[in-house]
């Protein structure tokens, strides 16, 4: 059964865990420094470092922003030895269930054959696709702002809801101001 433990960095075993599959499943670009990580861990109170659990065993982590209104999903993998065992799938499912309010999170543009993958899985879960263009503000200075695509579940309304989805992911995720351009 599918679980989720919040951490803190004094889970030494569990966060070292999350910090070496971040290390190897996103290039370095698209997470926060690690230091900045453990302070955002152990002292956002709306910032969710969780450890993905089947039964007793832990099979990835996903980290969340609870936003009021809507839940921002930021990084999600599952460990490589435990990948195409449907991990994937039933921690949204979990998630879903648990969390009970919208839920956004980032995809890379659809160019490359794992981004279009990675799209038709969130799709089959239940996410909608939203076509507005959006960049990933960078998480490290000297970093370039990346092209992105938002995707959500739940109620809400790519045209009603972008801009200020948008403005409070970059405030808040990013500490970037968004341009009114």
């Amino acid at each position: 059964m599918i679980r989720l433990q919040r951490i803190t960095t004094a889970d030494e075993n569990l966060y070292a865990y999350m910090e070496h599959l971040m290390a190897i499943s996103f290039p370095s670009e698209e997470y926060r420094p690690l230091t900045q990580l453990r302070e955002y861990t152990d002292n956002k109170k709306h910032f969710y470092n969780n450890i993905i659990f089947d039964n007793d065993v832990a099979v990835g982590f996903i980290t969340y922003w609870d936003f009021d209104t809507f839940y921002y999903a930021e990084h999600f993998a599952i460990d490589p030895a435990r990948r195409n065992g449907g991990y994937g799938k039933k921690t949204l499912e979990y998630l879903c269930q648990l969390l009970q309010r919208p839920i956004v999170l980032e995809v890379e543009m659809p160019e490359e054959e794992m981004a279009k993958r990675r799209i038709g899985f969130y799709k089959r879960q239940g996410f909608a696709l939203w076509q507005h263009p959006y960049l990933q503000p960078p998480y490290k200075p000297g970093d370039s702002y990346l092209p992105m695509l938002l995707m959500a579940h739940g109620n809400l309304n790519c045209e009603k809801d972008f801009e200020l989805i948008k403005q409070r992911i970059y405030s808040e995720v990013y500490n970037a101001v968004v341009n009114k351009d």
